[in-house]
Parts: structure tokens; sequence; C-alpha cells
């Protein structure tokens, strides 16, 4: 018999076009033993709901809940890894298109490996289904990584949530989340990590949609600076608020939120974590240069990356000269 695995999906006011792709492309999965846990998160666009209850009543593999209040994100994930029995369990988006082999694929080389998490690659797609990019991993320079007891999961943000497959000892190390958790999947990696390891499955197993509403990940880094520059300006003072916003969200926050969870854990790294969180915080406070550069390559550093290093470095460690880049761009 198949093992049972827990799809967990979160919708608000998603298109109903991308909705009904996504919901066919779980339904269609090769691995046929799951349930499909949704939570949809008050969308005052009811034609959402309507869609949702006409597949619970075509698949008994289907199970919804409709929340009063709109909870956010983090906490519609945290909802649904509460109701979440499997010993296996994926998170989705409510707008990609599985491939069929997702589930399938991702479990073998979770028990092959021995691992805790594993994490995939995929196509970029857009708004017509069409492929943008081939891969989401090296299109935004993401780590291609496996092990344990290593720096990186604390450190930057590693695996999209819906990339991932985790086991129920990793949910149960996540539970409950604390006033500093705001990325699920950043969390679920650090502690898989920490436990049996992670491990990259390096090929597309999922067409991760780029449009407008994107919440995370679809904008590049040019893009992002090119909103906030609209916004607030050109100044001097406007790229060090924009450089401060930057090293607490993508990295600092990420850090402390982590740490909230190293008592959970078997934390060997416990010294090494709390020299990253002074590394971003001394980072942080600087408006000039910061010198301590070999600390970004014991820190950040993974193969493959490329131009992104060159990128964080100019924020974390010379401000001025960033700052340049942002004038111009």
């Amino acid at each position: 018999m198949e093992d049972k695995v827990d799809i967990l999906l979160t919708t608000y006011n998603t298109k109903i076009e991308y909705l009904k792709k996504q919901i066919e492309s779980i339904l269609n999965q090769t691995h046929k033993n799951f349930e499909l846990i949704i939570s949809d998160d008050c969308s005052p666009n009811k034609e959402v709901r309507k869609v949702l209850e006409e597949y619970e009543q075509k698949d008994e593999r289907i199970k919804l809940y409709f929340q009063e209040t709109n909870l956010g994100c983090t906490k519609s994930f945290e909802f649904l890894l509460k109701q979440s029995t499997a010993e296996y369990i994926v998170f989705s988006d409510h707008d990609d298109i599985w491939y069929p082999n997702k589930i399938e694929e991702s479990l073998k080389l979770l028990k092959e490996k021995n691992v805790s998490l594993v994490y995939c690659d995929a196509n970029q797609i857009g708004e017509n289904d069409e492929i943008l990019n081939k891969s989401y991993l090296r299109y935004k320079n993401m780590p291609i990584v496996e092990g344990k007891n290593f720096i990186l999961p604390f450190s930057r943000h590693i695996a999209i949530g819906c990339s991932q497959m985790i086991t129920k000892e990793v949910k149960e190390k996540m539970l409950p989340f604390t006033e500093n958790t705001f990325a699920h999947d950043w969390h679920s990696t650090y502690i898989a990590a920490n436990i049996n390891g992670i491990y990259c499955i390096d090929k597309p197993l999922f067409g991760y949609r780029i449009h407008e509403s994107n919440i995370f990940g679809g904008r590049s880094f040019k893009q992002n600076m090119k909103i906030w520059k609209n916004e607030n300006g050109n100044s001097y003072k406007a790229y060090l608020k924009y450089r401060h916003k930057v090293i607490t969200e993508t990295y600092l926050a990420g850090a402390l939120m982590c740490r909230d969870y190293s008592s959970k854990i078997d934390n060997r790294l416990k010294e090494k974590e709390d020299e990253v969180v002074k590394y971003y915080e001394k980072s942080q406070k600087s408006k000039i240069v910061y010198l301590a550069l070999h600390k970004y390559f014991r820190f950040l550093n993974f193969k493959g990356l490329r131009k992104r290093a060159l990128k964080e470095i100019m924020i974390l460690h010379f401000p001025l000269l960033s700052y340049i880049i942002y004038a111009i761009l």
C-alpha cells in the first residue's frame, strides 16, 4: 500500500482558472494515496468557495476549511499543519501546476536518501502556462545542496515551500509557530537540516507560476529595487531604508526565526548561529562600508552563487557603492 501524504493548500481570492488547474494537477498525481487539505483564508470572492466545494463533492480525498477571519499566509499554513496526520507532508501554492510524478518522485527520494526534507526544481511559468525559465533554482541562484548540520539553512532561505516534502517529525517540531515565524518553508528547512538532513532533487517537478499577484519569489532584485525607488525616491536616505529592509527581511528575520526553534533540535551550531545574527546586525548598522567580508563567504556562500554573490556583497558590505547602482537603475 502507498504511503499516505498530506497536501496542504491555502487559497485567498485566487484566480479561478489557476486554482482549477492546480487542483486538477494534484488529483492527477501518479501517487494516489493522499489527502488534499485546503484552507480558504476568508476570500471575499465567493466563486472561490463554490469551486472548492464542487471539487470536494467530486473527490473524497479533498478536505475543506473556510476561515471566518483572514489569518494571512503564515498562520494559514500553521493551521493546516495542525490538521495534518500523515507521515509525509507537502506544501502547495494555489496557482502552480504540478507534474504528474511530483509526489511520487519526492517521496521516493526522501526515503532513499533517508532525509527529513526534499525540495525540487521548477519551471517558471507565466500567466498562460508558458515556460519563462526552465530552472527556477538557477534563475534565482538558489542553493542546490544536501546534508545535515550545516549553517546555510539558518543563514538564508534555501527552498520555496511548494517545492518541499517534509516528514511528520519536522512538522511536530515546527509547531507551534512563534511570533517571529514569517516563512514556514524557511524554518521547515532549518529544522530538517538538523534532524536527518535535506536533499535537492535537481529537476523540475512542477510549474511555478509567476504573475503580478505573487506574494513571494516572483520578482527579481532589480524589479524590487525599482518598485521601492518609485515609491520612496532616489536619495541616499531612501536607499539606506531600502537596504535596512532587505537585510531584515532577506537575512536577519529568518535567522531570528530559526533561533526560536533551536531548542527543539540537537543544535551543534549554536555558537556559529549567534555569529550569523551578530554579522547581520552589524552589517545593518553600517552606512559606508562593513569590512568583515570573510563572514559572507563563511555563512552565505554556496556552489553556483555566481552573480548573486556580487549583489549581496555590495548590499551587505558596501552600502555607499551599492547606492550608486540603486541611483542609476
